[in-house]
């Protein structure tokens, strides 16, 4: 079992997200619909739920190829669709790195890649669930020669509630003009972020 299954983690979600079914057996393609109609409310347009329901069928399926312990579809205004991914992670210690800690995750999460859009900016901050490094970047999505391409950012938090074991949340939009709102959005999720035992 890992170590992280003997407690119990909990984080709030903004009013305006949709909680993606990362476990479980599900029909997909009936959930998505649903929570589309559900998102956008009463008498909307059949041709807007489906074209939501399509883009959070997609992020439910990514999502549930990672096997976050929660997932959510950022929609504030959902006829413009989702606006930005949110994922809360485990990283569980092994033989490697018997040990999760701060600056293991530092590593982890600033480490630059060749999709590198300009250099990771990292901070150490405390949260209720623990001592945590504050991570934004930017990549460079699916470059072409030239090297252009869509840009992704990110503001991450990794957060080490035990040595066993941490906690990665990660949001992710390619909004850019939305980027103060989703870093901001990201520290307030890590707030209310708590682990308790479980039992």
């Amino acid at each position: 079992m890992p170590a992280y299954s003997d407690s119990t983690v909990l984080m709030q979600a903004p009013d305006d997200a949709v909680s993606l079914p990362v476990r479980g057996p599900v029909d997909l393609d009936v959930w998505a619909l649903d929570a589309a109609r559900r998102r956008l409310g009463a008498g909307a347009d059949a041709r807007l739920a489906e074209a939501l329901a399509v883009e959070l069928g997609e992020a439910a399926a990514d999502a549930r190829s990672r096997g976050p312990i929660v997932a959510l579809s950022y929609v504030p205004e959902p006829t413009l669709g989702e606006l930005a991914r949110v994922e809360l992670s485990p990283l569980v210690a092994d033989d490697t790195y018997p040990a999760v800690t701060v600056e293991l995750l530092h590593r982890y999460l600033a480490m630059p890649t060749d999709r590198s859009f300009r250099p990771p900016e990292a901070e150490r901050r405390a949260v209720p669930a623990g001592p945590a490094v504050r991570v934004r970047h930017a990549y460079v999505q699916e470059p072409d020669r030239d090297g252009t391409g869509t840009i992704l950012e990110t503001c991450a938090y990794g957060i080490c509630p035990d040595e066993k074991w941490g906690l990665v949340l990660l949001t992710s939009w390619r909004a850019l003009a939305h980027t103060d709102a989703l870093c901001a959005l990201t520290d307030s999720l890590a707030q209310t972020i708590t682990v308790r035992p479980t039992g």
